[in-house]
């Protein structure tokens, strides 16, 4: 057999990884691979894993507490490039749970994908880190994942999770989904074809108001990093070619009460007749279903319109007990909060006052009411 020379390895290299227009030379040498000696020695891994790592992309959807911790993980492990999309800024309430920032980041009022690409840079160089300050939305979602092998949920709400997940279908590309309130997440890997997706599972959205969020249930440190290694560790799996690894089941672990559950998804696509998988139905890709914003001329206000019916308001006071001001009669529930007045409506309407800028208003409703 003629040998193969280091001009041919290279070629073959380039064949097998193409390389990204814009992005550096991914190719370690033996110097550069010191860094993950560790991570080398586990042996599913390996070497060649590893090189794989370098030259592969993932994007990474909030950059909250599930997405600092995500993006610290890959970007230690020497994923090529990672990309972090995110609409907010730093806040002080966000520290005890979002690891990649600290105080200063409070005080200079940065968004958070820009702290954390900053922190990130400093951690490990030789990773491209691309952030974006953008909400995602049906506009957007499909350029956010040009190039990428993989995404990653760091989000804090079921509708765009579900945007998310037409968007992986579409593209057909894996994602992860993960969430976290209280001292309670859960977490699926989902591959287009071959295993279930999100509507799979829950086919239609969780209805306005009726799950909990971090600002009214609270949430726990401990649980963020737990959910969040799972998904970056499925990741890795998916990057450095071992698919065969990834898990087939539906994740729920409640840290408090110490209980661990994992539910068999193996057959969920071939059970259901899902409207994405099966049938080709994006609808929250096409913006057929999803919040629509309309900004109220002259009253520093913004309505969200959301899907399908909203719990009925009497339950939902009581969930805002303690968060805020609830008022409420027979038409609406009024939350008033940080500066901003939530009307809410029986037919799923909010109006937030107190900006005029919707992707303001998202985050507040997010925050606040979530799905």
């Amino acid at each position: 057999m003629a040998m193969v020379g280091s001009l041919e390895r290279k070629l073959l290299a380039t064949l097998i990884h193409p390389p990204i227009p814009g992005m550096i030379d991914k190719s370690l040498s033996s110097d550069s691979l010191t860094r993950y000696a560790r991570q080398m020695r586990y042996p599913h891994l390996g070497e060649e894993g590893q090189r794989s790592l370098a030259v592969s992309r993932a994007l990474i959807c909030g950059c909250g507490a599930l997405g600092s911790l995500l993006a610290n993980t890959l970007v230690r492990a020497g994923i090529g490039k990672v990309r972090l999309v995110d609409r907010d800024f730093v806040e002080l309430s966000y520290l005890h749970r979002q690891t990649l920032f600290d105080e200063a980041d409070v005080a200079a009022g940065l968004p958070k994908a820009v702290a954390a690409a900053e922190k990130l840079r400093k951690i490990n160089s030789s990773v491209e880190i691309e952030p974006i300050v953008a909400h995602i939305g049906p506009e957007n979602v499909e350029s956010l994942c040009e190039g990428v092998e993989v995404i990653l949920d760091g989000t804090d709400n079921f509708e765009t999770r579900y945007l998310i997940n037409d968007a992986a279908v579409h593209l057909n590309l894996p994602w992860i989904y993960g969430g976290c309130v209280g001292a309670e997440g859960q977490t699926m890997t989902i591959v287009p074809g071959e295993t279930g997706c999100l509507r799979c599972l829950l086919p239609e959205c969780p209805p306005l108001g009726s799950t909990p969020t971090c600002d009214t249930a609270g949430v726990l440190a401990p649980i963020v990093g737990v959910i969040a290694s799972i998904q970056a560790q499925e990741a890795i799996k998916i990057l450095s070619s071992n698919r065969a690894a990834i898990s087939r089941q539906l994740t729920v672990i409640d840290l408090w009460q110490n209980r661990f559950l994992q539910l068999d998804v193996r057959d969920l696509r071939d059970r259901v007749d899902c409207p994405a998988c099966k049938q080709r139905q994006f609808v929250w890709l096409t913006g057929q279903q999803g919040s629509r914003a309309v900004v109220l001329c002259g009253r520093n206000a913004v309505q969200l319109t959301q899907p399908g019916p909203g719990v009925p308001l009497d339950a939902l006071a009581r969930r805002l007990e303690g968060i805020g001001r609830v008022t409420q009669n027979a038409f609406l529930l009024r939350l008033k909060v940080d500066g901003f007045e939530l009307s809410l409506f029986p037919d799923g309407r909010v109006i937030i006052q107190g900006t005029d800028d919707p992707a303001v208003a998202r985050t507040v409703y997010a925050k606040y009411i979530g799905n």
